[in-house]
């Protein structure tokens, strides 16, 4: 160090400062949650647009579901193995070439190519926690990960407005074409902010693992996501479903066997893991419980009884503070981990539910209250998804936080696509005719708030149960025991 300046040392030796990564991954969040609120604006207008039927024109969001779902574990397991970041951009690129397909679009067809590309960015947010764990000291991941995690919910509050905005004003191919400028803005950044990643996991991708998981999971979700649509008890439903499962069952007995899985189904059987991704799925359900039947509360006609007649962005406006309540709750969410464990802060986001819903079955008859409700769902949400990657990391070898919090992803969107589909069964069985239309009446609106808070309910109950992980030896945790 001989001649060189005081001030050059200390430059020299400064700690690269990771607070740029964080925000960029936060803003990738953001992003990916705002691509499934994009057509929310248009659904319902999409079979006058494209002349097709209603049932057709539904696959317009149905399709994004699909390739998220699917998407997401084989992304998490090819950022482990080929780096993380390099995986992200290459889902960012996915991203920017279905919002040009999709704001060229002028068929269904055409369309549906470009949403299902849409929905691969979603695999981004999983994989922007593991970068958080290889590169922040462990006293900054807590609230990293809590601050990435709230983004799920803040995207999509904050999207919905804006998506609204663009679609009463101006021609609807504007979304798409807007989502592809935040594409590129996203690409950038990432490849601008955040490092190389340099920690890899051995082996090679386990391509017979992709298709299996691929099919058994599209037969599942489709018939969960269609399944009104199509009958419960329809051939249509019953072959999705049970071919899906089946498909599941022996992709596992593959899985078990092959050198280099697809996903580690040992280490997912491990009671954290395991326990930790079954409270994702009630957890998931509870939460977007809320998504479907809070905003049919606020549009229904004031004279059906039960609705209190916003438009959709009224009522985006409305819904948009439980967005901005999960972003204010990462510093909390931070504070809590670190004195009470993850396990706490799960226990403590599904009870806020609890508390939403409670209030739901007593008062939700005005803005106010519907707001209120919102805004406690969203304390539960900030909590509860903050925990779960810190527990799932907490469990699980370093070389394998892609993968796992891939599978854990998923695990929650196998809560929100069924209660999307039990949410809308319930009001659609409890509907009465309003002129000329089905309207769901207030005997249905509170079955919908009962279930979702039993499912708030067995998430805090499955978050007791989560036990301490045991450390394998020769096995590299990815976060000490104290931060979990």
């Amino acid at each position: 160090m001989v001649g060189r300046s005081r001030d050059e040392r200390e430059r020299l030796s400064r700690t690269p400062k990771t607070w740029p990564i964080v925000a960029v991954l936060a803003f990738a969040g953001a992003c990916s949650s705002f691509m499934f609120t994009i057509v929310v604006p248009i659904q319902a207008d999409l079979p006058e647009l494209l002349d097709e039927s209603r049932v057709a024109s539904a696959w317009v969001v149905t399709v994004t579901l699909l390739t998220a779902a699917v998407t997401t574990p084989i992304a998490g397991r090819l950022g482990d193995l080929y780096g993380k970041r390099r995986i992200v951009l290459a889902l960012i690129a996915v991203l920017i070439v279905g919002s040009v397909i999709a704001g060229a679009s002028t068929s269904l067809p055409v369309l549906l190519v470009g949403r299902a590309l849409q929905g691969a960015v979603t695999g981004v947010v999983p994989l922007g926690i593991a970068i958080l764990r290889d590169h922040l000291h462990e006293d900054r991941i807590g609230g990293a990960v809590a601050l990435v995690s709230a983004t799920l919910g803040f995207g999509g509050a904050l999207g919905l407005p804006v998506s609204a905005l663009i679609a009463e004003n101006a021609d609807w191919h504007l979304l798409f074409w807007a989502s592809a400028v935040l594409g590129l803005v996203l690409f950038v950044l990432i490849a601008s902010v955040v490092p190389v990643s340099t920690l890899r996991a051995p082996g090679r991708l386990d391509v017979p693992g992709v298709i299996g998981l691929s099919i058994g999971l599209s037969g599942v979700l489709l018939a969960i996501a269609q399944g009104n649509a199509w009958g419960w008890t329809s051939p249509a439903t019953l072959g999705f479903g049970l071919g899906g499962m089946a498909v599941l069952v022996v992709w596992g007995w593959y899985e078990l066997r092959v050198a280099d899985p697809l996903v580690d189904l040992r280490v997912a059987a491990r009671p954290p893991v395991l326990i930790t991704n079954l409270a994702s799925i009630a957890m998931g359900f509870a939460f977007f419980s809320s998504n479907v039947n809070l905003p049919q509360l606020l549009e229904l006609p004031v004279a059906s009884g039960v609705g209190l007649g916003l438009s959709l962005l009224a009522a985006s406006i409305v819904l948009m503070p439980a967005g901005l309540v999960m972003m204010g709750m990462s510093p909390v969410a931070a504070r809590l981990n670190r004195r009470f464990g993850g396990k706490s802060l799960l226990v403590s986001g599904a009870g806020a539910i609890i508390v939403a819903y409670s209030l739901a079955l007593v008062a939700s008859t005005q803005v106010w209250q519907i707001m209120l409700v919102n805004a406690v769902i969203g304390v539960g949400i900030g909590l509860g998804y903050a925990a779960m990657p810190i527990l799932i990391m907490h469990a699980v070898p370093a070389t394998e936080t892609g993968a796992a919090n891939g599978l854990n992803a998923l695990m929650r969107s196998l809560g929100t696509s069924g209660a999307a589909a039990v949410m809308g069964a319930v009001l659609a069985a409890t509907a009465v005719e309003f002129e000329g239309l089905q309207v769901p009446t207030r005997a249905g609106f509170d079955l919908t708030f009962t279930i979702g808070l039993i499912a708030a309910v067995v998430a805090a109950v499955l978050g007791l149960l989560i036990p301490k992980p045991r450390r394998v030896p020769g096995e590299h945790r990815s976060l000490p025991d104290d931060v979990a």
